[in-house]
Protein backbone atom coordinates (compact mmCIF):
# COMPACT_ATOMS: atom_id res chain seq x y z
CA UNK A 1 0.00 0.00 0.00
CA UNK A 2 2.91 2.61 1.28
CA UNK A 3 4.35 1.85 -2.43
CA UNK A 4 0.97 2.41 -4.19
CA UNK A 5 0.63 6.23 -2.71
CA UNK A 6 4.51 6.62 -3.01
CA UNK A 7 4.12 5.85 -7.07
CA UNK A 8 0.60 7.65 -6.98
CA UNK A 9 2.32 10.66 -5.16
CA UNK A 10 5.26 10.91 -8.04
CA UNK A 11 2.61 10.44 -10.72
CA UNK A 12 0.66 13.81 -9.09
CA UNK A 13 3.66 15.57 -8.82
CA UNK A 14 4.39 14.75 -13.00
CA UNK A 15 1.19 15.43 -13.78
CA UNK A 16 1.03 18.87 -11.40
CA UNK A 17 4.66 20.37 -13.03
CA UNK A 18 3.42 19.81 -16.57
CA UNK A 19 0.34 21.75 -15.13
CA UNK A 20 2.25 24.45 -13.96
CA UNK A 21 4.25 25.04 -16.99
CA UNK A 22 0.83 25.02 -19.26
CA UNK A 23 -0.68 28.00 -20.96
CA UNK A 24 -2.15 30.36 -17.96
CA UNK A 25 -5.29 30.48 -19.81
CA UNK A 26 -5.54 26.96 -20.43
CA UNK A 27 -5.86 26.65 -23.98
CA UNK A 28 -3.70 24.64 -25.84
CA UNK A 29 -0.61 26.45 -27.93
CA UNK A 30 -0.32 24.61 -31.32
CA UNK A 31 3.29 23.74 -31.96
CA UNK A 32 5.06 21.83 -34.94
CA UNK A 33 7.35 19.06 -34.73
CA UNK A 34 8.71 18.24 -38.43
CA UNK A 35 10.54 14.88 -37.93
CA UNK A 36 13.69 13.95 -39.39
CA UNK A 37 12.11 10.74 -40.92
CA UNK A 38 9.20 8.19 -40.54
CA UNK A 39 7.90 7.68 -36.81
CA UNK A 40 10.80 4.95 -35.42
CA UNK A 41 12.15 4.26 -32.40
CA UNK A 42 14.59 7.48 -32.58
CA UNK A 43 11.55 9.72 -31.69
CA UNK A 44 10.39 7.54 -28.23
CA UNK A 45 9.81 10.52 -25.98
CA UNK A 46 8.36 12.68 -28.41
CA UNK A 47 5.31 9.49 -29.38
CA UNK A 48 5.02 8.42 -26.07
CA UNK A 49 4.61 12.23 -24.67
CA UNK A 50 1.61 12.41 -27.44
CA UNK A 51 0.22 8.94 -26.42
CA UNK A 52 0.05 10.12 -23.13
CA UNK A 53 -1.34 13.14 -23.27
CA UNK A 54 1.67 15.06 -21.60
CA UNK A 55 1.57 17.48 -24.73
CA UNK A 56 -1.62 18.33 -23.19
CA UNK A 57 -1.23 18.54 -19.95
CA UNK A 58 1.93 21.20 -20.68
CA UNK A 59 -0.79 23.20 -22.41
CA UNK A 60 0.70 22.57 -25.76
CA UNK A 61 -0.94 21.24 -29.29
CA UNK A 62 2.12 19.33 -30.88
CA UNK A 63 1.10 18.20 -34.48
CA UNK A 64 3.83 15.76 -35.26
CA UNK A 65 5.09 15.74 -38.88
CA UNK A 66 6.65 13.05 -40.94
CA UNK A 67 8.77 14.59 -44.25
CA UNK A 68 8.65 13.60 -47.92
CA UNK A 69 12.35 14.85 -48.10
CA UNK A 70 14.34 14.15 -45.16
CA UNK A 71 16.97 17.44 -45.93
CA UNK A 72 13.84 19.58 -45.63
CA UNK A 73 12.58 19.74 -41.79
CA UNK A 74 15.67 22.21 -41.14
CA UNK A 75 15.08 24.31 -44.04
CA UNK A 76 11.34 24.66 -43.49
CA UNK A 77 12.36 25.79 -39.99
CA UNK A 78 15.06 27.90 -40.97
CA UNK A 79 12.41 29.76 -43.95
CA UNK A 80 9.82 30.12 -40.00
CA UNK A 81 7.23 27.81 -42.12
CA UNK A 82 7.68 25.35 -38.80
CA UNK A 83 8.38 25.89 -34.82
CA UNK A 84 10.59 23.13 -34.69
CA UNK A 85 12.54 20.42 -36.56
CA UNK A 86 14.12 17.48 -35.46
CA UNK A 87 17.89 17.30 -37.03
CA UNK A 88 21.17 15.85 -36.66
CA UNK A 89 24.20 17.78 -35.00
CA UNK A 90 27.12 17.09 -37.66
CA UNK A 91 24.64 18.35 -40.21
CA UNK A 92 23.88 21.59 -37.67
CA UNK A 93 27.75 22.30 -37.61
CA UNK A 94 27.40 22.88 -41.27
CA UNK A 95 24.07 24.52 -41.92
CA UNK A 96 25.28 26.82 -39.45
CA UNK A 97 28.45 27.44 -41.05
CA UNK A 98 26.40 28.64 -44.44
CA UNK A 99 24.16 31.08 -42.67
CA UNK A 100 20.84 29.61 -41.95
CA UNK A 101 19.57 30.94 -38.57
CA UNK A 102 18.83 27.50 -37.04
CA UNK A 103 19.91 26.87 -32.91
CA UNK A 104 20.01 23.75 -31.43
CA UNK A 105 18.09 23.66 -28.35
CA UNK A 106 17.74 20.19 -26.85
CA UNK A 107 19.24 16.81 -28.05
CA UNK A 108 17.12 13.86 -28.27
CA UNK A 109 20.05 11.20 -28.85
CA UNK A 110 22.56 11.85 -27.20
CA UNK A 111 24.71 9.45 -28.65
CA UNK A 112 26.26 8.91 -32.33
CA UNK A 113 23.93 5.88 -34.17
CA UNK A 114 26.25 5.78 -37.82
CA UNK A 115 28.27 3.24 -37.89
CA UNK A 116 30.22 1.53 -40.48
CA UNK A 117 28.92 -1.87 -41.04
CA UNK A 118 30.04 -5.43 -43.21
CA UNK A 119 28.78 -9.08 -43.28
CA UNK A 120 29.93 -10.70 -39.89
CA UNK A 121 30.78 -13.51 -41.59
CA UNK A 122 32.22 -11.73 -44.69
CA UNK A 123 36.41 -11.04 -45.81
CA UNK A 124 36.21 -7.94 -43.90
CA UNK A 125 37.11 -8.10 -39.97
CA UNK A 126 39.26 -5.00 -39.71
CA UNK A 127 38.75 -1.68 -40.82
CA UNK A 128 42.25 -2.24 -42.85
CA UNK A 129 40.36 -5.54 -44.61
CA UNK A 130 38.78 -2.61 -46.54
CA UNK A 131 41.62 -1.38 -48.83
CA UNK A 132 40.96 -2.11 -52.44
CA UNK A 133 37.10 -2.90 -51.66
CA UNK A 134 33.60 -1.11 -52.55
CA UNK A 135 31.83 1.20 -50.05
CA UNK A 136 28.40 2.12 -49.66
CA UNK A 137 27.42 5.36 -49.07
CA UNK A 138 23.50 7.46 -49.07
CA UNK A 139 24.59 10.79 -47.96
CA UNK A 140 27.71 12.16 -49.71
CA UNK A 141 29.61 14.85 -47.88
CA UNK A 142 29.21 14.48 -43.95
CA UNK A 143 29.69 10.70 -44.06
CA UNK A 144 32.73 10.85 -46.06
CA UNK A 145 34.00 12.49 -43.86
CA UNK A 146 33.49 10.08 -41.22
CA UNK A 147 34.66 7.22 -43.60
CA UNK A 148 37.85 9.58 -44.07
CA UNK A 149 38.45 9.88 -40.67
CA UNK A 150 38.07 6.00 -39.84
CA UNK A 151 40.56 4.97 -42.70
CA UNK A 152 42.92 7.40 -41.74
CA UNK A 153 43.65 5.76 -38.35
CA UNK A 154 44.06 2.38 -40.08
CA UNK A 155 46.34 3.74 -42.96
CA UNK A 156 44.18 4.42 -45.53
CA UNK A 157 42.15 7.26 -47.32
CA UNK A 158 39.15 7.31 -49.32
CA UNK A 159 41.71 6.92 -52.72
CA UNK A 160 42.24 3.37 -51.27
CA UNK A 161 38.24 2.31 -51.95
CA UNK A 162 35.70 2.65 -54.36
CA UNK A 163 32.70 4.65 -52.98
CA UNK A 164 29.29 3.37 -54.35
CA UNK A 165 25.96 5.90 -53.69
CA UNK A 166 23.41 2.82 -53.03
CA UNK A 167 20.55 5.60 -51.64
CA UNK A 168 19.16 3.99 -48.67
CA UNK A 169 19.51 0.59 -50.23
CA UNK A 170 22.18 -0.33 -47.26
CA UNK A 171 22.14 -3.51 -45.90
CA UNK A 172 20.89 -5.19 -49.12
CA UNK A 173 23.55 -3.52 -51.12
CA UNK A 174 25.86 -5.81 -48.85
CA UNK A 175 23.56 -8.99 -49.05
CA UNK A 176 23.79 -8.56 -53.14
CA UNK A 177 27.26 -8.57 -52.61
CA UNK A 178 27.17 -4.93 -54.72
CA UNK A 179 28.97 -3.59 -51.49
CA UNK A 180 31.82 -4.94 -49.04
CA UNK A 181 30.83 -1.73 -46.41
CA UNK A 182 28.33 0.73 -46.09
CA UNK A 183 28.50 3.91 -44.00
CA UNK A 184 25.62 5.36 -42.71
CA UNK A 185 24.20 2.58 -41.12
CA UNK A 186 22.33 3.11 -37.97
CA UNK A 187 23.24 0.51 -35.23
CA UNK A 188 20.28 0.50 -33.71
CA UNK A 189 18.00 -0.32 -37.28
CA UNK A 190 20.60 -1.83 -40.15
CA UNK A 191 22.51 -4.68 -37.25
CA UNK A 192 19.00 -5.69 -36.15
CA UNK A 193 17.37 -6.13 -39.66
CA UNK A 194 20.30 -7.93 -40.80
CA UNK A 195 19.97 -9.97 -38.00
CA UNK A 196 15.65 -10.88 -38.72
CA UNK A 197 16.97 -11.82 -42.44
CA UNK A 198 19.76 -14.36 -41.01
CA UNK A 199 22.46 -12.03 -42.51
CA UNK A 200 24.38 -10.44 -39.37
CA UNK A 201 26.41 -7.68 -39.31
CA UNK A 202 29.60 -6.20 -37.65
CA UNK A 203 29.85 -2.59 -37.19
CA UNK A 204 32.84 -0.18 -36.40
CA UNK A 205 31.95 2.83 -34.27
CA UNK A 206 33.13 6.08 -35.54
CA UNK A 207 33.75 7.61 -32.26
CA UNK A 208 36.40 4.44 -31.80
CA UNK A 209 37.95 5.31 -34.85
CA UNK A 210 39.12 8.62 -34.85
CA UNK A 211 35.53 10.48 -34.61
CA UNK A 212 34.93 12.91 -32.48
CA UNK A 213 31.26 11.48 -30.81
CA UNK A 214 28.57 13.95 -31.03
CA UNK A 215 24.88 13.84 -30.42
CA UNK A 216 22.74 12.14 -33.41
CA UNK A 217 19.76 13.71 -32.90
CA UNK A 218 18.43 16.95 -31.90
CA UNK A 219 15.85 19.31 -31.68
CA UNK A 220 16.59 23.15 -33.77
CA UNK A 221 14.20 26.15 -33.97
CA UNK A 222 14.76 29.69 -35.52
CA UNK A 223 17.00 32.05 -34.30
CA UNK A 224 14.07 34.39 -34.12
CA UNK A 225 12.22 31.70 -31.43
CA UNK A 226 14.73 30.66 -28.99
CA UNK A 227 12.74 32.46 -26.17
CA UNK A 228 9.33 31.46 -27.31
CA UNK A 229 7.67 29.91 -23.49
CA UNK A 230 6.17 26.99 -25.95
CA UNK A 231 9.89 25.37 -26.74
CA UNK A 232 10.57 25.57 -23.05
CA UNK A 233 7.48 23.84 -22.43
CA UNK A 234 8.09 21.11 -25.35
CA UNK A 235 11.54 20.33 -23.67
CA UNK A 236 10.48 20.08 -20.41
CA UNK A 237 7.55 17.23 -21.37
CA UNK A 238 10.47 15.70 -23.46
CA UNK A 239 12.55 15.18 -20.05
CA UNK A 240 9.68 13.92 -18.39
CA UNK A 241 8.87 11.67 -20.94
CA UNK A 242 12.37 10.43 -21.23
CA UNK A 243 12.24 10.02 -17.47
CA UNK A 244 9.02 7.63 -17.63
CA UNK A 245 10.62 5.75 -20.82
CA UNK A 246 13.63 4.55 -18.66
CA UNK A 247 11.46 3.78 -15.46
CA UNK A 248 8.93 2.05 -17.40
CA UNK A 249 10.70 1.20 -20.55
CA UNK A 250 7.77 -1.74 -21.39
CA UNK A 251 4.88 0.25 -20.48
CA UNK A 252 6.40 2.64 -22.67
CA UNK A 253 6.99 0.63 -25.81
CA UNK A 254 3.23 -0.83 -25.24
CA UNK A 255 2.29 3.08 -25.48
CA UNK A 256 4.65 4.04 -28.30
CA UNK A 257 3.46 0.66 -30.48
CA UNK A 258 -0.14 2.45 -30.28
CA UNK A 259 0.78 5.38 -32.50
CA UNK A 260 0.78 3.48 -35.88
CA UNK A 261 0.31 -0.04 -35.05
CA UNK A 262 0.68 -1.59 -38.61
CA UNK A 263 4.25 0.47 -39.12
CA UNK A 264 5.59 0.31 -35.36
CA UNK A 265 4.48 -3.21 -33.60
CA UNK A 266 7.01 -5.52 -35.35
CA UNK A 267 10.00 -6.97 -34.38
CA UNK A 268 12.31 -4.85 -35.87
CA UNK A 269 11.18 -2.12 -34.14
CA UNK A 270 10.83 -3.96 -30.75
CA UNK A 271 14.46 -4.78 -30.79
CA UNK A 272 15.07 -0.89 -32.10
CA UNK A 273 13.34 0.18 -29.34
CA UNK A 274 15.38 -1.21 -26.61
CA UNK A 275 18.80 -0.45 -28.20
CA UNK A 276 17.67 2.86 -28.11
CA UNK A 277 16.19 3.48 -24.96
CA UNK A 278 19.60 4.11 -23.29
CA UNK A 279 20.61 6.49 -25.67
CA UNK A 280 17.92 9.00 -24.98
CA UNK A 281 19.11 12.11 -23.26
CA UNK A 282 18.49 12.75 -19.80
CA UNK A 283 18.62 16.02 -19.78
CA UNK A 284 17.33 17.07 -23.18
CA UNK A 285 18.27 21.27 -22.51
CA UNK A 286 21.80 20.61 -21.38
CA UNK A 287 24.65 21.68 -23.88
CA UNK A 288 28.05 19.92 -23.87
CA UNK A 289 29.80 23.13 -25.26
CA UNK A 290 33.22 20.81 -25.52
CA UNK A 291 31.45 18.50 -27.26
CA UNK A 292 30.15 21.29 -30.05
CA UNK A 293 33.37 22.94 -30.16
CA UNK A 294 35.47 19.62 -31.11
CA UNK A 295 33.37 18.78 -33.28
CA UNK A 296 33.28 21.94 -35.35
CA UNK A 297 37.01 21.47 -35.05
CA UNK A 298 36.59 17.91 -36.94
CA UNK A 299 34.34 19.25 -39.59
CA UNK A 300 36.89 22.02 -39.89
CA UNK A 301 39.93 19.84 -40.81
CA UNK A 302 37.84 17.87 -43.05
CA UNK A 303 36.90 20.59 -45.22
CA UNK A 304 33.79 20.52 -44.35
CA UNK A 305 33.09 24.15 -42.65
CA UNK A 306 35.45 27.12 -42.85
CA UNK A 307 35.88 29.00 -39.49
CA UNK A 308 33.12 27.58 -36.83
CA UNK A 309 30.92 29.94 -36.19
CA UNK A 310 30.29 31.34 -31.93
CA UNK A 311 28.65 28.08 -30.84
CA UNK A 312 26.16 31.06 -28.99
CA UNK A 313 24.93 32.00 -32.53
CA UNK A 314 23.37 28.15 -33.18
CA UNK A 315 23.24 25.96 -29.73
CA UNK A 316 21.76 26.95 -26.44
CA UNK A 317 21.05 25.39 -22.98
CA UNK A 318 17.61 27.24 -22.17
CA UNK A 319 17.33 27.56 -18.91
Amino acid sequence: MRMLRLRVTRLVFLFASLLAIASPAGVADKLTVLLDWFVNPDHGPLIVAQQRGMFAAAGLEVDLVAPADPNDPPKLVAAGKADVAISYQPQLHMQAAQGLPLVRVATLVATPLNSLVVLADGPVQSIADLKGRKIGFSVGGFEDALLAAMLEKHGLGLGDVELINVNWALSPSLFAGQTDAVIGAFRNFELNQMDIEGRPGRAFYPEEEGVPAYDELIVVTHQDRVDDPRIARLIGVLEAATQYMINYPDAAWEEFKTYNPDELDNELNRRAWADTLPRFALRPAALDRARYDRFAAFLQKQGLIGEPPVLDSYAVELR
